[in-house]
């Protein structure tokens, strides 16, 4: 059973559990002298600072290492999605979780009737436990393990009785009940009328300085005892000094009397809606209690993941399946990759991560080195990866680590010495390390700080091998650190021990904190002596007196260590080399990808540009067909139908002309750009209004008679309503360049006769004539029908209804044929 999954046979709400049902991860085979020596609870409390409520962070602090491999898998799994929401800033939103556990077990008694301010934290348990509900909606896709913690939600009429009934301090609402309501009225209107009787006593007494008040649930007034004229009445208090009486006046006792009887009413009134209430809420127990457990689990998951992604720790393998939720790894090794201890996070100081990978066949490691180079601090830490781990708390270790599954785990780390007990350190020290012999096994973990210390260096060393061999036989998962070097050469004998160091600058004989697999580590003793200054005669007689297999030792250690400098430094000035090259790499794509969006905004400028040409071409047109047809409709009444005939042809052909004109202009085609040259008889020019036209004459008075629409309209203008010259490529007539255009290349009419025509051949007729409008950009079509039977009106109408090209359509007005003539308009 797992705390991630959906609750349904916990209704424990308390850090621990209820009901005689221990929560997961409470109880631990570990010992609790190794998770005191590892301190973590320390680190607990420091996950627990995430915690939304007390309820959340005491479950926190209770964790232990569970020795359940699905357990493990499962609560780390839903940690890791909870911290992939935080990472993508889609984390939980979580409310602290009111403590209503005691208001629920008293709710779970028959008879049992709740106090008003018990009603408070299971309203607050509600709004809470809706919130927290929804946000576990809301993550259902993404963290499938996460939204697993929802539990169903009582009626919501229920919150909104509540709501009703009591407010955030714990006080009954008026709207509780119509009685309850009525009786605080009555109290009102009683102890006002109350009040202003005493008063107006106090006012008849002559005393202003006097108040009304209230003593052993009376109100009274204060009356000086000297006073004759103070009234009748019962007396219920004096001052301290006895000079003052307390009293109530006869008068006023039958209003003291009805203010009771009202206040009564209300007791009881106020009764009857905590027994209703209560009585409602006590068959939601179950619910309420699965509800709370929700909003517990939930913070406390949330404060986990939060904490992951604080400490940048990615979910690890513990054991042999990896527990998040990618494809599972096997993995049974030690594979620690960036890890960095727990407490050290906290302080200013960067902390430098370490890696610890143990092959299949190795067991324990050897860590060597001067004093304050990080030795207990890596053991230490190793031993709390493994704890959070098994806690369902994600470490502070970088992505592909892996641990195995510790059933047990044993710490000799620190001075135990204990004058109580006459145990020198030494004593201490064998004391755990029998313990430890005596209950170690293959799935425990063994962290032993200065094995073989605190007696003579050879048989300490010959101890200390002894024991490590043992433990390394048995193939129990050591760490242990030393400065015999005796101890370093245990490697050679038994192949699944190996030597391990955290670097020492020689030069400045300050640790640098990082670990070293498989090289011993030298303990700097001499050399440091020497930076303190230490008499060099004694330092050379101790250096000679060192024996030649020890010197040969620490002076290939030292060359060893020279040479990983050196490669070190190599490696960093490559890595700077290609980080350089990495960052002009980034520069470059930076600039091409600038330079490309500057091109596509170019791009769409010009392509907006068009498409605002078209647009105004196309109002051109509209404009001048608008003024073409008024000139022809005034010329109607002047002419014979022959003649108004050929003036529309002309019409047509000057705009059809324009359409070209304006249609090259957008497209850059036809058209060369506006030119500024003199307006001379015979110019083409385009004028304010959009026409284009002829200059055929200029007047004394300086202005201009233009032609336009194919010599159909004439108009007078002043130069300044010329807005340019337009020079044509092809400076031929315009007629003999239509002559000579291909039949396939002319542009499309603005007019379609199909009078005469059948039904089926009208509406080929009306498409063909839609496509070449459009095609051509042109703004309209004028559709000649006729009125006859309709048939081939209704055909074309169906074709224009089915076009979404077609803006609009309408008949012509009466004069220019009514509805024998379709007006079709276009979109732009």
């Amino acid at each position: 059973m797992i705390d991630e999954q959906p609750l349904s046979v916990h209704h424990g709400v308390s850090a621990g559990g209820t009901a005689g049902t221990p929560l997961p991860f409470s109880a631990s085979a570990w010992e609790n002298d190794t998770l005191e020596t590892l301190e973590f609870a320390a680190v607990l409390e420091r996950v627990a600072r995430y915690a939304a409520g007390p309820l959340a962070a005491a479950r926190i602090k209770a964790r232990r290492p569970s020795i359940d491999p699905d357990a493990i898998a499962h609560a780390l799994g839903t940690v890791a999605e909870a911290a992939a929401l935080v990472r993508g800033g889609e984390g939980l939103t979580i409310d602290a979780a009111p403590e209503a556990g005691s208001v629920l077990k008293r709710l779970q008694l028959d008879g049992s009737v709740l106090e008003a301010a018990e009603l408070v934290p299971v309203r607050r348990l509600l709004a809470v436990a809706g919130s927290t509900a929804a946000e576990l909606r809301r993550v259902r896709d993404q963290a499938p393990r996460v939204a697993a913690l929802r539990q169903p939600m009582p009626d919501a009429s229920l919150a909104r009785k509540l709501d009703a009934t009591v407010d955030h301090d714990g006080r009954l609402l008026d709207s509780a009940s119509p009685a309850l309501g009525s009786a605080r009225k009555a109290i009102h209107q009683a102890r006002g009328s109350l009040i202003r009787k005493l008063e107006s006593l106090l006012r008849s007494l002559g005393d202003e300085g006097g108040s009304v008040t209230v003593r052993g649930g009376r109100y009274v007034i204060p009356v000086r005892r000297d006073n004759r004229d103070r009234p009748a009445g019962i007396v219920h208090d004096e001052s301290a000094s006895q000079g003052t009486l307390f009293i109530e006046p006869t008068a006023v006792v039958e209003l003291g009397n009805a203010l009771r009887e009202a206040e009564v009413a209300e007791e009881r009134a106020a009764l009857k809606v905590l027994r209703d209430v209560t009585a409602e809420l006590r068959p939601h127990h179950a619910e309420l209690t699965s509800a709370l457990e929700m909003c517990v689990a939930a913070d406390e998951l949330h404060a986990r993941a939060a904490y992951a992604v604080h400490v940048d720790g990615h979910c690890p393998v513990v054991g042999n399946v990896r527990a998040t939720h990618a494809s599972p790894l096997r993995c049974g090794s030690l594979a620690i990759r960036d890890g960095r201890h727990p407490l050290l996070l906290d302080g200013d100081t960067p902390v430098v991560p370490f890696s610890l990978v143990l092959e299949a066949d190795e067991r324990t490691v050897l860590v060597s080195g001067p004093n304050t180079g990080g030795k207990t601090v890596l053991l230490k830490a190793v031993g709390l990866f493994a704890a959070l781990a098994q806690s369902g708390i994600i470490p502070p270790v970088g992505s592909n680590s892996s641990l195995p599954l510790f059933r047990s785990c044993f710490a000799d780390i620190g001075d135990h010495q204990s004058i109580a007990a006459s145990l020198s350190t030494f004593a201490a020290h064998l004391n755990a390390l029998r313990h430890i012999l005596e209950e170690a096994g293959p799935d425990s973990l063994v962290l032993i700080d200065e094995i073989g210390s605190g007696t003579d260096p050879a048989e300490g060393a010959a101890l200390a091998g002894a024991a490590l061999a043992a433990l390394t036989r048995r193939g129990v998962t050591t760490l242990a650190t030393t400065h015999l070097g005796a101890l370093k050469k245990l490697p050679e004998r038994l192949p699944q021990v190996v030597n391990g160091s955290l670097q020492f600058d020689a030069v400045s004989l300050e640790p640098t904190y990082r670990f070293q697999k498989g090289v011993p580590g030298r303990s700097y003793g001499l050399a440091i002596g020497r930076r303190l200054g230490l008499d060099p005669a004694v330092l050379a007689e101790a250096e000679a007196a060192l024996p030649d297999v020890e010197r040969h030792l620490d002076t290939l250690l030292a060359a060893v260590e020279e040479r990983e400098q050196a490669v070190a430094r190599s490696e960093a000035t490559l890595a700077q080399h290609q980080a350089d090259i990495d960052l002009r790499a980034q520069r470059a794509t930076a600039r091409e990808a600038a330079l490309a969006e500057r091109t596509e905004t170019l791009d769409d400028r010009e392509r907006q540009g068009e498409r605002d040409a078209r647009t105004r071409a196309k109002a051109y047109l509209l404009e001048a067909r608008r003024r073409v047809e008024q000139a022809l409709g005034m010329a109607r009444a002047a002419v014979d139908e022959a003649t108004a005939r050929e003036a529309r042809r002309l019409v047509e052909e000057g705009v059809q002309a324009e359409a070209e004109a304006l249609a090259g202009t957008a497209r850059g085609q036809d058209t060369a750009p506006l030119l500024d040259e003199p307006v001379v008889v015979g110019s083409r020019v385009r004028l304010a209004s959009g026409m284009v036209g002829e200059v055929i004459e200029r007047r004394r008075d300086g202005r201009w008679v233009v032609v336009v629409g194919g010599g159909a309209v004439r108009t007078v203008v002043r130069s300044r309503e010329i807005v340019g010259v337009v020079q044509r490529k092809d400076p031929a007539p315009r007629r003999a360049a239509r002559e000579r255009r291909p039949v396939a290349t002319e542009a499309p009419p603005l007019e379609i006769d199909l009078r005469g025509m059948t039904g089926d051949e009208a509406q080929a007729a009306t498409v063909a004539a839609v496509d070449g409008a459009v095609v051509s950009e042109q703004p309209y079509l004028r559709i000649i029908h006729g009125m006859g039977t309709g048939v081939v009106r209704d055909r074309v109408r169906r074709v224009l209804d089915g076009d979404s090209r077609v803006l609009q359509y309408q008949f012509a007005e009466r004069r220019d044929g009514g509805t024998g003539v379709t007006i079709v308009e276009f979109g732009s």
